[in-house]
Protein backbone atom coordinates (compact mmCIF):
# COMPACT_ATOMS: atom_id res chain seq x y z
CA UNK A 1 0.00 0.00 0.00
CA UNK A 2 1.09 3.10 -1.06
CA UNK A 3 1.02 5.93 2.07
CA UNK A 4 1.04 9.64 1.80
CA UNK A 5 2.31 11.74 4.86
CA UNK A 6 2.11 15.70 4.40
CA UNK A 7 4.35 17.58 6.86
CA UNK A 8 3.75 20.81 8.74
CA UNK A 9 5.19 22.67 6.32
CA UNK A 10 3.92 21.12 3.54
CA UNK A 11 6.40 18.63 1.99
CA UNK A 12 4.74 15.38 1.28
CA UNK A 13 6.19 11.84 2.30
CA UNK A 14 5.13 9.00 0.10
CA UNK A 15 5.92 5.58 1.01
CA UNK A 16 5.54 2.22 -0.61
CA UNK A 17 6.55 -0.77 1.97
CA UNK A 18 8.06 -4.22 0.63
CA UNK A 19 8.79 -6.80 3.24
CA UNK A 20 10.52 -9.44 0.74
CA UNK A 21 13.16 -6.58 -0.54
CA UNK A 22 16.61 -6.07 1.20
CA UNK A 23 17.40 -2.10 -0.52
CA UNK A 24 15.34 1.06 -0.05
CA UNK A 25 15.18 3.30 -2.95
CA UNK A 26 14.82 7.16 -1.77
CA UNK A 27 13.78 10.72 -4.41
CA UNK A 28 13.72 13.74 -3.60
CA UNK A 29 11.06 15.44 -6.21
CA UNK A 30 11.05 19.13 -6.82
CA UNK A 31 8.37 20.59 -9.12
CA UNK A 32 10.74 22.47 -11.04
CA UNK A 33 11.73 21.47 -14.55
CA UNK A 34 13.11 23.52 -17.57
CA UNK A 35 9.63 25.14 -18.66
CA UNK A 36 8.99 26.66 -15.54
CA UNK A 37 12.88 29.08 -16.55
CA UNK A 38 12.89 32.26 -17.90
CA UNK A 39 14.61 32.67 -21.06
CA UNK A 40 17.60 33.93 -19.98
CA UNK A 41 17.86 31.22 -17.03
CA UNK A 42 17.72 28.13 -19.42
CA UNK A 43 19.87 25.54 -18.11
CA UNK A 44 19.92 26.30 -14.72
CA UNK A 45 17.20 23.50 -13.30
CA UNK A 46 19.92 21.09 -14.79
CA UNK A 47 22.90 23.33 -13.75
CA UNK A 48 21.47 22.76 -10.14
CA UNK A 49 21.12 19.40 -10.03
CA UNK A 50 24.99 19.00 -11.45
CA UNK A 51 25.89 21.38 -8.05
CA UNK A 52 24.01 19.48 -5.29
CA UNK A 53 26.58 17.11 -5.80
CA UNK A 54 29.82 19.32 -5.72
CA UNK A 55 29.85 19.96 -2.02
CA UNK A 56 28.54 21.06 1.45
CA UNK A 57 29.50 22.69 4.26
CA UNK A 58 30.71 19.64 6.27
CA UNK A 59 31.04 17.12 2.71
CA UNK A 60 33.02 17.52 -0.29
CA UNK A 61 32.20 15.96 -3.50
CA UNK A 62 35.04 13.33 -3.05
CA UNK A 63 33.04 12.24 0.57
CA UNK A 64 29.39 12.49 -1.04
CA UNK A 65 30.59 9.91 -4.01
CA UNK A 66 33.19 7.88 -1.62
CA UNK A 67 30.36 7.58 1.16
CA UNK A 68 27.72 5.62 -1.11
CA UNK A 69 30.59 3.45 -3.02
CA UNK A 70 31.65 2.18 0.83
CA UNK A 71 28.08 0.94 1.26
CA UNK A 72 27.70 -0.36 -2.42
CA UNK A 73 24.89 2.28 -2.53
CA UNK A 74 24.12 4.60 -5.88
CA UNK A 75 23.21 8.22 -6.01
CA UNK A 76 21.97 10.25 -9.32
CA UNK A 77 19.76 12.79 -10.15
CA UNK A 78 17.43 13.67 -13.33
CA UNK A 79 16.51 16.93 -15.11
CA UNK A 80 13.09 17.08 -17.26
CA UNK A 81 11.11 19.69 -18.22
CA UNK A 82 8.13 19.89 -15.79
CA UNK A 83 10.35 18.33 -12.65
CA UNK A 84 14.00 17.69 -11.14
CA UNK A 85 14.85 14.34 -8.98
CA UNK A 86 17.61 13.23 -6.61
CA UNK A 87 17.65 10.07 -5.83
CA UNK A 88 19.39 7.26 -3.91
CA UNK A 89 19.38 3.39 -3.97
CA UNK A 90 20.63 1.47 -0.90
CA UNK A 91 20.90 -2.06 1.44
CA UNK A 92 18.05 -1.39 3.98
CA UNK A 93 20.13 -0.69 6.67
CA UNK A 94 22.22 2.47 5.28
CA UNK A 95 19.08 4.22 4.03
CA UNK A 96 18.70 6.69 7.22
CA UNK A 97 22.47 7.29 5.90
CA UNK A 98 21.67 8.12 2.84
CA UNK A 99 18.57 10.09 3.18
CA UNK A 100 20.71 12.10 5.76
CA UNK A 101 23.27 13.07 2.90
CA UNK A 102 20.50 13.68 0.39
CA UNK A 103 19.26 16.08 2.71
CA UNK A 104 22.35 17.63 3.38
CA UNK A 105 23.17 17.89 -1.07
CA UNK A 106 19.65 19.67 -0.62
CA UNK A 107 19.97 22.02 2.15
CA UNK A 108 23.89 22.83 2.78
CA UNK A 109 25.47 23.04 -1.01
CA UNK A 110 28.10 25.80 -0.83
CA UNK A 111 28.04 26.13 -4.81
CA UNK A 112 31.73 27.47 -4.80
CA UNK A 113 32.96 29.44 -7.03
CA UNK A 114 36.24 26.88 -8.78
CA UNK A 115 33.60 24.14 -8.19
CA UNK A 116 31.08 26.65 -9.91
CA UNK A 117 33.67 26.57 -12.62
CA UNK A 118 34.55 22.90 -12.53
CA UNK A 119 31.06 21.72 -13.41
CA UNK A 120 29.95 24.55 -15.94
CA UNK A 121 32.87 22.82 -18.11
CA UNK A 122 31.00 19.82 -17.53
CA UNK A 123 27.50 20.76 -18.75
CA UNK A 124 29.07 22.33 -21.67
CA UNK A 125 30.89 19.13 -22.37
CA UNK A 126 27.06 17.76 -22.22
CA UNK A 127 25.75 20.47 -24.46
CA UNK A 128 28.53 19.40 -27.31
CA UNK A 129 28.38 16.02 -26.71
CA UNK A 130 24.48 16.17 -27.26
CA UNK A 131 25.17 17.91 -30.30
CA UNK A 132 27.67 15.78 -31.94
CA UNK A 133 24.97 13.28 -31.38
CA UNK A 134 22.41 13.53 -34.34
CA UNK A 135 20.77 10.89 -33.17
CA UNK A 136 19.82 13.76 -29.84
CA UNK A 137 20.24 16.66 -31.57
CA UNK A 138 17.70 15.98 -34.05
CA UNK A 139 15.32 15.82 -31.10
CA UNK A 140 16.34 18.97 -29.72
CA UNK A 141 16.07 20.60 -33.09
CA UNK A 142 12.52 19.16 -33.50
CA UNK A 143 11.12 20.71 -29.79
CA UNK A 144 12.55 24.00 -31.19
CA UNK A 145 10.29 23.84 -34.37
CA UNK A 146 7.52 22.64 -32.14
CA UNK A 147 7.72 25.28 -29.90
CA UNK A 148 9.80 28.38 -31.06
CA UNK A 149 8.66 30.77 -28.51
CA UNK A 150 7.91 28.59 -25.71
CA UNK A 151 10.10 27.43 -22.76
CA UNK A 152 9.68 24.12 -23.69
CA UNK A 153 11.07 24.45 -26.88
CA UNK A 154 14.30 25.16 -25.19
CA UNK A 155 17.02 22.74 -24.71
CA UNK A 156 16.98 21.27 -20.60
CA UNK A 157 20.78 21.61 -20.67
CA UNK A 158 20.51 25.14 -21.72
CA UNK A 159 22.99 26.80 -24.25
CA UNK A 160 26.45 27.99 -23.29
CA UNK A 161 25.58 31.57 -23.27
CA UNK A 162 23.07 30.85 -21.08
CA UNK A 163 25.98 28.88 -18.97
CA UNK A 164 28.37 31.54 -18.61
CA UNK A 165 25.72 33.57 -16.48
CA UNK A 166 25.00 31.24 -13.51
CA UNK A 167 26.23 32.15 -10.40
CA UNK A 168 25.78 31.07 -6.43
CA UNK A 169 23.94 34.43 -6.18
CA UNK A 170 21.60 32.98 -8.96
CA UNK A 171 21.03 29.76 -8.00
CA UNK A 172 20.33 30.16 -4.64
CA UNK A 173 17.62 32.81 -5.78
CA UNK A 174 16.39 30.01 -8.34
CA UNK A 175 16.08 27.53 -5.58
CA UNK A 176 14.04 29.89 -2.76
CA UNK A 177 11.95 30.64 -5.83
CA UNK A 178 11.13 27.20 -7.19
CA UNK A 179 12.15 25.05 -4.09
CA UNK A 180 9.58 25.25 -1.12
CA UNK A 181 8.35 22.75 0.85
CA UNK A 182 5.20 22.93 -1.01
CA UNK A 183 7.19 21.73 -4.38
CA UNK A 184 8.93 18.60 -2.50
CA UNK A 185 7.91 15.07 -2.69
CA UNK A 186 9.63 12.54 -0.80
CA UNK A 187 9.43 9.31 -2.03
CA UNK A 188 10.75 6.13 -0.47
CA UNK A 189 10.09 2.56 -1.43
CA UNK A 190 11.59 -0.83 -0.36
CA UNK A 191 11.89 -2.47 3.05
CA UNK A 192 11.05 0.97 5.07
CA UNK A 193 11.27 1.45 9.04
CA UNK A 194 9.53 3.50 11.03
CA UNK A 195 12.80 5.27 12.01
CA UNK A 196 13.61 6.01 8.42
CA UNK A 197 10.27 7.75 8.21
CA UNK A 198 10.99 9.78 11.55
CA UNK A 199 14.10 10.60 9.89
CA UNK A 200 13.01 11.58 6.37
CA UNK A 201 9.93 13.93 8.40
CA UNK A 202 13.05 15.10 10.83
CA UNK A 203 15.46 16.40 7.89
CA UNK A 204 12.64 17.65 5.27
CA UNK A 205 9.40 18.58 7.75
CA UNK A 206 11.00 21.83 9.49
CA UNK A 207 12.15 24.24 6.67
CA UNK A 208 9.99 27.07 5.46
CA UNK A 209 9.47 28.86 1.92
CA UNK A 210 11.12 31.53 1.27
CA UNK A 211 9.24 34.70 0.70
CA UNK A 212 10.76 34.26 -3.26
CA UNK A 213 8.10 31.12 -3.43
CA UNK A 214 6.45 31.03 -6.77
CA UNK A 215 4.03 29.00 -8.17
CA UNK A 216 5.07 26.76 -11.20
CA UNK A 217 2.44 28.83 -13.95
CA UNK A 218 0.90 26.69 -16.76
CA UNK A 219 1.14 28.95 -20.04
CA UNK A 220 -0.01 26.15 -22.91
CA UNK A 221 1.68 26.54 -25.80
CA UNK A 222 0.74 26.39 -29.21
CA UNK A 223 2.30 23.74 -31.21
CA UNK A 224 3.86 25.31 -34.51
CA UNK A 225 4.11 22.75 -37.52
CA UNK A 226 7.61 23.35 -40.16
CA UNK A 227 10.26 21.78 -40.53
CA UNK A 228 14.25 22.50 -39.64
CA UNK A 229 16.88 20.88 -41.90
CA UNK A 230 20.53 20.99 -40.62
CA UNK A 231 23.42 20.18 -42.60
CA UNK A 232 26.07 17.81 -41.02
CA UNK A 233 28.97 15.54 -42.50
CA UNK A 234 27.34 12.42 -41.45
CA UNK A 235 27.10 8.85 -42.76
CA UNK A 236 23.31 8.54 -42.39
CA UNK A 237 20.40 11.42 -42.33
CA UNK A 238 18.64 11.53 -39.45
CA UNK A 239 14.62 12.37 -39.12
CA UNK A 240 11.97 12.82 -36.62
CA UNK A 241 8.52 13.92 -37.35
CA UNK A 242 6.33 15.14 -34.19
CA UNK A 243 2.58 15.29 -33.64
CA UNK A 244 0.37 17.43 -30.98
CA UNK A 245 -0.90 14.77 -28.85
CA UNK A 246 -2.71 15.11 -25.04
CA UNK A 247 -1.53 16.16 -21.90
CA UNK A 248 -0.03 13.46 -19.26
CA UNK A 249 -3.67 14.08 -17.72
CA UNK A 250 -6.12 13.58 -20.05
CA UNK A 251 -8.42 10.43 -19.69
CA UNK A 252 -7.10 8.83 -22.90
CA UNK A 253 -3.60 8.64 -21.62
CA UNK A 254 -3.38 4.60 -21.40
CA UNK A 255 -5.27 4.27 -25.22
CA UNK A 256 -2.72 6.92 -26.57
CA UNK A 257 0.17 4.27 -24.87
CA UNK A 258 -1.40 1.93 -26.79
CA UNK A 259 -1.75 3.69 -30.52
CA UNK A 260 1.75 4.11 -29.72
CA UNK A 261 2.81 0.68 -29.29
CA UNK A 262 0.75 -0.30 -32.33
CA UNK A 263 2.33 2.06 -34.51
CA UNK A 264 6.19 2.12 -33.59
CA UNK A 265 6.85 1.43 -29.97
CA UNK A 266 7.84 -2.44 -30.47
CA UNK A 267 9.23 -5.19 -33.01
CA UNK A 268 5.77 -5.89 -33.89
CA UNK A 269 4.83 -2.19 -34.79
CA UNK A 270 3.45 -1.17 -38.52
CA UNK A 271 6.52 0.98 -38.90
CA UNK A 272 8.56 -1.52 -37.81
CA UNK A 273 7.99 -4.14 -39.90
CA UNK A 274 7.28 -2.09 -42.71
CA UNK A 275 9.99 0.38 -42.82
CA UNK A 276 12.86 -2.53 -41.21
CA UNK A 277 11.59 -6.07 -41.84
CA UNK A 278 9.58 -5.64 -45.04
CA UNK A 279 11.69 -2.53 -46.87
CA UNK A 280 14.86 -2.39 -45.23
CA UNK A 281 15.31 0.98 -45.26
CA UNK A 282 16.49 1.73 -41.60
CA UNK A 283 18.25 -0.03 -38.61
CA UNK A 284 16.66 2.38 -36.21
CA UNK A 285 13.30 2.96 -36.28
CA UNK A 286 10.64 3.88 -33.36
CA UNK A 287 7.73 5.95 -31.97
CA UNK A 288 7.58 7.19 -28.73
CA UNK A 289 4.78 9.75 -26.61
CA UNK A 290 5.73 12.17 -24.70
CA UNK A 291 3.36 14.10 -22.14
CA UNK A 292 3.57 17.17 -20.52
CA UNK A 293 1.29 18.71 -17.99
CA UNK A 294 -1.19 20.39 -20.65
CA UNK A 295 0.42 19.23 -23.89
CA UNK A 296 1.94 16.21 -25.41
CA UNK A 297 3.75 14.99 -28.29
CA UNK A 298 3.67 11.88 -30.73
CA UNK A 299 7.28 11.33 -32.28
CA UNK A 300 8.53 9.32 -34.91
CA UNK A 301 12.34 9.09 -35.63
CA UNK A 302 14.65 7.36 -38.25
CA UNK A 303 17.68 7.01 -39.78
CA UNK A 304 18.96 5.79 -43.13
CA UNK A 305 21.43 6.76 -45.60
CA UNK A 306 21.02 10.49 -47.72
CA UNK A 307 19.90 8.16 -50.70
CA UNK A 308 17.38 6.67 -48.86
CA UNK A 309 15.76 9.42 -47.16
CA UNK A 310 12.80 10.33 -49.31
CA UNK A 311 11.90 6.85 -49.36
CA UNK A 312 11.98 6.56 -46.20
CA UNK A 313 9.88 9.68 -45.47
CA UNK A 314 7.70 8.44 -47.87
CA UNK A 315 6.91 5.06 -46.15
CA UNK A 316 6.20 6.55 -42.92
CA UNK A 317 3.56 8.65 -44.24
CA UNK A 318 1.98 6.40 -46.25
CA UNK A 319 2.11 4.05 -43.05
CA UNK A 320 0.53 6.92 -41.04
CA UNK A 321 -2.34 7.60 -43.75
CA UNK A 322 -2.84 3.85 -43.89
CA UNK A 323 -3.87 3.77 -39.80
CA UNK A 324 -5.70 7.21 -40.46
CA UNK A 325 -7.94 5.57 -43.60
CA UNK A 326 -7.80 2.19 -41.89
CA UNK A 327 -7.68 2.74 -38.11
CA UNK A 328 -5.89 -0.43 -36.28
CA UNK A 329 -7.17 -4.03 -36.15
CA UNK A 330 -8.83 -5.96 -33.25
CA UNK A 331 -5.88 -8.00 -33.04
CA UNK A 332 -3.41 -4.81 -32.99
CA UNK A 333 -5.08 -3.56 -30.12
CA UNK A 334 -5.68 -6.92 -27.80
CA UNK A 335 -1.83 -7.31 -28.35
CA UNK A 336 -0.73 -3.94 -27.04
CA UNK A 337 -3.23 -3.50 -24.23
CA UNK A 338 -1.70 -7.21 -23.10
CA UNK A 339 2.16 -5.40 -23.62
CA UNK A 340 0.94 -2.07 -21.69
CA UNK A 341 -0.01 -4.58 -19.15
CA UNK A 342 3.03 -6.67 -18.93
CA UNK A 343 5.99 -3.74 -19.09
CA UNK A 344 3.77 -2.24 -16.38
CA UNK A 345 4.00 -5.08 -13.99
CA UNK A 346 7.43 -6.43 -14.61
CA UNK A 347 8.27 -2.46 -14.28
CA UNK A 348 7.33 -2.42 -10.70
CA UNK A 349 9.69 -5.30 -9.78
CA UNK A 350 12.20 -3.12 -8.46
CA UNK A 351 12.29 -0.24 -5.77
CA UNK A 352 13.51 1.97 -7.94
CA UNK A 353 10.48 2.24 -10.68
CA UNK A 354 8.36 1.93 -7.68
CA UNK A 355 9.43 4.94 -5.98
CA UNK A 356 9.51 6.87 -9.43
CA UNK A 357 6.35 6.16 -10.12
CA UNK A 358 5.00 6.88 -6.38
CA UNK A 359 6.94 10.30 -6.81
CA UNK A 360 5.61 11.24 -9.96
CA UNK A 361 2.25 10.26 -9.17
CA UNK A 362 2.10 12.34 -5.90
CA UNK A 363 3.91 15.39 -7.73
CA UNK A 364 1.94 15.42 -10.97
CA UNK A 365 -1.30 13.59 -9.93
CA UNK A 366 -1.96 13.94 -6.25
CA UNK A 367 -3.43 10.39 -6.37
CA UNK A 368 -2.17 6.83 -6.42
CA UNK A 369 -3.85 3.72 -7.54
CA UNK A 370 -3.48 0.32 -7.18
CA UNK A 371 -1.98 -2.16 -9.84
CA UNK A 372 -5.63 -3.32 -10.37
CA UNK A 373 -6.62 -0.46 -11.36
CA UNK A 374 -4.00 0.65 -13.34
CA UNK A 375 -4.62 -3.13 -15.29
CA UNK A 376 -8.46 -2.51 -15.10
CA UNK A 377 -7.95 0.91 -17.03
CA UNK A 378 -5.60 -0.88 -19.63
CA UNK A 379 -7.90 -3.16 -20.01
CA UNK A 380 -10.44 -0.59 -20.76
CA UNK A 381 -9.13 0.86 -23.58
CA UNK A 382 -11.62 0.55 -27.14
CA UNK A 383 -11.50 1.06 -30.13
CA UNK A 384 -13.09 4.08 -29.75
CA UNK A 385 -10.48 6.00 -28.07
CA UNK A 386 -8.19 4.85 -30.12
CA UNK A 387 -10.01 5.87 -33.16
CA UNK A 388 -10.37 9.21 -31.28
CA UNK A 389 -7.01 9.89 -30.81
CA UNK A 390 -5.78 9.10 -34.56
CA UNK A 391 -8.41 11.44 -35.96
CA UNK A 392 -7.30 14.15 -33.40
CA UNK A 393 -3.35 13.52 -34.11
CA UNK A 394 -2.43 12.18 -37.01
CA UNK A 395 -4.90 14.62 -38.97
CA UNK A 396 -2.48 17.70 -37.60
CA UNK A 397 0.47 19.07 -39.84
CA UNK A 398 3.81 17.67 -38.35
CA UNK A 399 6.61 19.35 -37.14
CA UNK A 400 9.94 17.75 -39.20
CA UNK A 401 13.44 17.72 -37.88
CA UNK A 402 16.33 16.58 -40.30
CA UNK A 403 20.29 16.32 -39.51
CA UNK A 404 22.13 14.77 -42.07
CA UNK A 405 25.29 15.38 -45.16
CA UNK A 406 22.93 17.42 -48.60
CA UNK A 407 21.20 15.56 -51.01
Amino acid sequence: MVQVHTCQNGVRIVSEQIDHVRSVTLGIFVDAGSRYELPEENGITHFIEHMLFKGTATRSARQIAEAFDRIGGELNAFTSKENTCYYAKVLDHHAELAVTILADMFFHSTFAKEELEKERQVVLEEILMSEDAPDDDVHEKLWEVMYPNHALGRPILGTAETLKTFTAETIRTYMAKHYGPKSVVISVAGNISAELLATIEDLFGQYEGSPLAVEPVLAKPAFNPGEIVKLRDTEQAHLAISYPAIGVKDPDMYSFIALNNIIGGNMSSRLFQEVREERGLAYSIFSYQSCYADVGAFTIYGSTSREQLPQLQHTIDATLLDIVAGGVTEEELDNAKEQLKGSFVLGLEGTGSRMNRNGTNELVHRKHRSVDEILDAIDAISMESIDRLIAKILKAEPAISIIGPKL
